[in-house]
């Protein structure tokens, strides 16, 4: 049996007993009333009849008499005609007078005249009054018995008041009953309201009984509680223990699943219970879940220092709109891999050609050696051995003093070289540190390099260049490392500064794809370094002809001081393995 239909049969029970206990004590409060009101009534006919002069004279005079008069003569007499009389003026079942020994001396049955009463009549005889229900020779009743005293004798005037005072002795006494009969009839009567009142609120019952239960399923989607207890543990085993970030939105706009990886990878409290539209999430996830927007779009946003993929879909059960889910995936150790095999194939191809140049050298020395020309093959060995075996096309490398950067900075040489663009680094440029923390920095100064080249290369004038100047102060705590780019491309043109720094914006020739990492460069570097707590920003915009926009670059706590000797210095190729996200902007 569903848990829904043993609600109702349940709330129908329920209902049904309140109903019947309610019902069968209004019953008996009614019929308890309509008894006390017999016995009231009877106590008072019977206090009437006993009060009779007439009835009290007669008493007394059959009192002395020697034994009880024969039934025949007590049924002619006076005392039977005023007990009937008064039987039938007030509907009573009977009205029975008797002597001092309880014999009747008036019975609405003629044969019983003369014998004991049926029902103890000492109490009366006592001289005090009682209200009784019991079952007589005439069937159950309630009635009452009151004594009859004898007529008090005619007094002295010296003693008339304590006459009048004092009662004769009890010559008899008066028992009225109504028939139990009678206030059954009564009680039936009145139970038709008790009745039509009981099966109102039965009725009442039933249709909020159905119409809780219409509402129980509807609540919970016709599941049972078992369904709903697994499908919570479920939920919570699910979106608990997934890498991916959940959201779920209801249909009223409120969101009702906001899982910890969600919080982890927007950098976010848990947004539980609050409103979709005003809550402090990425406007690009609100898009996601307009009309407009299909379920199987999915755009790219940077959170937390985070590359993350979003996607929405509407949720349905059967024909119920249950709202929205958002999924989020993170794509920045993706985009780290894929970046560090674009600086795999720079470097590659970078020392493939210094393999040439370097092949050019030992046939140079070889020739010189095979004709004898010693001094000028030792010269020439010389040369080499001062300038490296290995030359990068950058200016001025030697400003540099950490190894990492001169490897970093000379593989982007070569790729910048190949797109016909001179790499040089400025007169201002002083490092005298070591880098501590290599992927951020080349985070950085790899996208900022890549959209100067970019910028050179669309650039209208005539030469195309880009300068890098970097300056640190790892004699401070703080190990800043200050970064300085420009180049020889139009600037941002119409352009507001901070345009550049919103996600979808690149200096890329080619449409932005979503998952591409196109469009993210600019906005994700300036996350990484207010998060350090430094800044990326715009220094110059720049004017069309050349020069171009200057880009500045503080990140704090990258550098450490040249006397802590540092990290060994990474060769050419861990340089470029090391480049995490510095995707194109």
């Amino acid at each position: 049996m569903r848990f829904s239909t043993q609600t109702l049969l349940l709330q129908l029970g329920v209902v049904l007993l309140v109903v019947l206990l309610s019902g069968a004590v209004h019953a008996w409060l009614v019929y308890e009333r309509i008894g006390d009101e017999a016995e009231n009534q009877a106590l008072t006919l019977a206090r009437t009849v006993a009060a009779d002069p007439n009835i009290r004279e007669d008493v007394q005079a059959i009192s002395k008499e020697e034994g009880t008069p024969p039934a025949s003569v007590l049924a002619a007499g006076p005392l039977q005609a005023a007990a009937e009389a008064a039987r039938i003026r007030t509907g009573a079942l009977f009205v029975v007078i008797t002597d001092e020994t309880g014999l009747r001396l008036a019975h609405p049955e003629i044969a019983r005249l003369g014998e004991r009463v049926s029902t103890d009549p000492s109490v009366a005889l006592a001289g005090q009054e009682i209200t009784t229900r019991n079952t007589g020779t005439l069937g159950p009743s309630a009635g009452a018995k009151v004594p009859v005293y004898a007529p008090a004798s005619a007094p002295s005037p010296a003693s008339a008041s304590d006459a009048a005072a004092t009662p004769g002795p009890i010559v008899g006494e008066v028992s009225v009953g109504y028939s139990m009969e009678s206030l059954s009839k009564s009680l039936a009567q009145d139970i038709v309201p008790i009745a039509l009142t009981a099966g109102g609120a039965l009725l009442a019952g039933v249709l909020a009984s159905f119409l809780l239960r219409a509402r129980l399923q509807r609540l919970t989607l016709g599941l049972e509680p078992e369904e709903i207890s697994t499908l919570v543990h479920d939920q919570v085993a699910v979106l608990q223990g997934v890498d991916e970030g959940v959201i779920g939105i209801a249909a009223d706009g409120r969101i009702s699943v906001f899982n910890a990886a969600a919080a982890r990878l927007l950098d976010l409290p848990d947004a539980t219970g609050q409103d979709w539209a005003t809550a402090n999430v990425p406007g690009q996830l609100k898009q996601l879940t307009q009309p407009a927007a299909r379920d199987a779009e999915a755009v790219e946003l940077v959170a937390g220092g985070r590359v993350l993929v979003a996607s929405a879909r509407k949720a349905w059960h059967r024909k119920e709109d249950l709202g929205w889910v958002v999924m989020l995936r993170d794509r920045t150790e993706l985009q780290q891999l894929t970046r560090q095999l674009d600086a795999v194939g720079t470097m590659s191809t970078a020392l493939r050609a210094q393999r040439h140049e370097f092949a050019n050298q030992l046939h140079t020395i070889a020739g010189f050696m095979s004709i004898g020309q010693h001094e000028q093959a030792k010269e020439y060995l010389a040369r080499i051995s001062a300038t490296g075996p290995l030359k990068f096309p950058v200016e001025q490398a030697e400003l540099l003093q950490d190894a990492y950067l001169q490897a970093f900075v000379g593989a982007k040489s070569v790729e910048a070289s190949e797109r016909g663009v001179a790499l040089r680094i400025g007169p201002e440029t002083l490092v005298r540190g070591h880098v501590a923390d290599p992927q951020d920095v080349t985070t950085v100064l790899g996208n900022l390099i890549d959209n100067a080249v970019s910028a050179a290369v669309a650039g209208s004038g005539s030469e195309r260049w880009v300068e890098l100047e970097l300056l640190d102060d790892a004699s401070q705590d703080s190990g800043t490392l200050h970064i300085v780019v420009g180049d020889s491309g139009d600037g941002l043109g119409n352009l507001e500064p901070e345009e550049v720094f919103a996600e979808g914006f690149t200096t890329s020739e080619q449409p932005v794809r979503p998952g591409a990492g196109q469009g993210l460069g600019l906005a994700l570097v300036r996350q990484l370094a207010r998060r350090r707590g430094g800044d990326v920003r715009v220094l110059e915009a720049g004017r069309q002809g050349g020069p171009g926009a200057v880009f500045m670059a503080t990140i704090p706590g990258v550098m450490g001081r040249a006397s802590d000797g540092g990290a060994e210095a990474p060769t050419d190729t861990e340089a470029g393995t090391t480049m995490r996200e510095d995707s194109s902007g």
